[in-house]
């Protein structure tokens, strides 16, 4: 059941779209941007509602997922446009705003950076990037150390994060979009005089 009984709209159309697991995740992004948002003093309906929102078309047919990447106006860069694992995050923010008829830009560009990031992210977007990577189910490595980060400092948390998003990606041979790049110099930097990492 929804935090919020307006937004049980929002949770009938995530269950119609995807599988059980990806829709347990969902919730519990939400939840845990809510949780975040009133740690940090950040409007916790919209974080819950950019949580729950954000992997909206991650199970989406591959094509579908492209097209509404390439068709987005929202700015995807060559990696992005060639890495099909990125295609759900703007396809996820055009379908928000063009199907589902959400103009909240804050909650659109939430979902739209919630796996790449990018610098100078607002407390909403930092939020839901790190919602994601902590909510309940996850149990990688590191994942206590990464929540106590997220409920100290979000923006010591966002340079703990791309550090190891990084890593994995690159672990892969995979591609860094030029927004990842700008995001891992800004957060590194902005945090070199905190907390040795």
């Amino acid at each position: 059941m929804s935090r919020y009984a307006d937004f049980d709209e929002y949770e009938e159309h995530l269950r119609e779209r995807l599988s059980k697991k990806r829709f347990t995740h969902s919730m519990n992004v939400a939840e845990e941007c809510f949780r975040l948002a009133e740690k940090h003093g950040a409007d916790k309906r919209r974080c819950y509602l950019a949580g729950m929102l954000h992997d909206i078309m991650k199970e989406a047919a591959p094509e579908r997922q492209k097209l509404y990447t390439a068709d987005s106006g929202l700015n995807p860069d060559p990696v992005e446009l060639s890495t099909k694992s990125l295609w759900h995050g703007v396809a996820g923010a055009y379908y928000v705003r063009e199907v589902m008829g959400i103009k909240d830009e804050e909650i659109i560009s939430a979902i739209r950076y919630h796996t790449v990031g990018c610098a100078r992210m607002t407390v909403m977007e930092k939020i839901v990037y790190l919602g994601d990577m902590i909510s309940d189910e996850r149990d990688y490595k590191g994942v206590d150390k990464m929540r106590e980060y997220c409920y100290k400092d979000l923006d010591l948390a966002m340079s703990v994060a791309l550090i190891y998003q990084v890593n994995c990606v690159c672990s892969k041979c995979g591609g860094l979009p030029q927004s990842t790049f700008e995001a891992y110099n800004y957060y590194l930097n902005f945090n070199k005089d905190k907390e040795s990492l």
